[in-house]
């Protein structure tokens, strides 16, 4: 796909919002996503090679000096841990990247595409393990990626038998537009995941929601005012203009309390939320 021109209707994921605002998001084909994987397995070798050339010169070292029996146990521990760092490297490369940096890998870093949950949540290291724990099947025949660009070329949405199970898909990134949205996992790992609460105070001569107006509001609204709030700085600036007018205007409706044109729609909800944070109304 190409990033400059314009994006097909089919090769786009389509998110709503809980502010009832779709963001449409570019799906990384096959072509960005097979060279992000040139460039991942080039940096495999690479390690592969080093890892062989400490092992070369090691053993070349104590055939010269005759260490003896202190060189053969050094050398059975130097190849155990060569067994391990090739089965991580195989692995866990993919894994331990996705689910630490963000959803991507250098291949993907480099390219600008990464992956994320099917709702458009980051995605967690256990979804990161789960989708490239399947990449064994989707690499049928090695390394041609065989199963993986059938299954591809199978849905719109570009997903290979590792995103089925995960529930995953790969996209471009848009640095405006990153992280969507923040995590909300309810799972025992959430606290490994959660982003912390942002505590909104609202700055010099912004609206001030009277106190009855506030009583109005429960909760749920609170929940939907902070969640935008939380990620307002990831969205480009029209849809965050749109969505902080959408949530004041409701909001206003519901203290029955006119919504001026000089109230800056983004400000008087981080008023909002202030007042009733302040009111400990959660």
């Amino acid at each position: 796909m190409n990033d400059s021109g314009p994006v097909n209707q089919l090769d786009q994921l389509n998110i709503e919002t809980p502010e009832q605002v779709d963001l449409l998001l570019p799906v990384a084909g096959i072509g960005s996503r097979f060279i992000a994987i040139l460039v991942d397995t080039a940096l495999q070798v690479i390690a592969e090679l080093v890892l062989v050339l400490i092992f070369v010169l090691f053993v070349s070292a104590a055939q010269r000096e005759r260490l003896g029996d202190v060189t053969d146990t050094a050398g059975k521990w130097l190849v155990a841990a060569m067994f391990l760092f090739h089965f991580l490297l195989y692995w866990g490369y993919f894994g331990l990247f996705e689910g630490f940096w963000n959803g991507q890998t250098p291949g993907k870093r480099l390219f600008k595409i990464r992956v994320i949950k099917d709702s458009g949540r980051q995605i967690t290291l256990f979804e990161a393990l789960a989708r490239n724990l399947i990449r064994v099947v989707d690499m049928i025949p090695p390394p041609l990626y065989f199963v993986g660009v059938v299954s591809m070329l199978c849905n719109r949405q570009q997903k290979r038998l590792g995103d089925f199970v995960a529930g995953t898909i790969v996209i471009h990134e848009k640095t405006s537009e990153q992280p969507l949205l923040g995590n909300n996992s309810r799972t025992i790992t959430a606290a490994l995941y959660q982003q912390p609460k942002v505590e909104f105070v609202p700055r010099a001569g912004a609206f001030q929601p009277p106190a009855d107006a506030v009583a109005r509001l429960n909760s749920e609204d609170l929940n939907l005012i902070e969640s935008f709030l939380a990620r307002a700085l990831d969205l480009d600036p029209t849809t965050r203009a749109i969505i902080a007018s959408r949530i004041a205007a409701a909001m206003f409706v519901k203290m029955n309390v006119p919504l001026s044109p000089e109230v800056v729609p983004e400000r008087a909800l981080e008023a909002i939320s202030y007042a009733m944070r302040s009111q400990a109304k959660v």
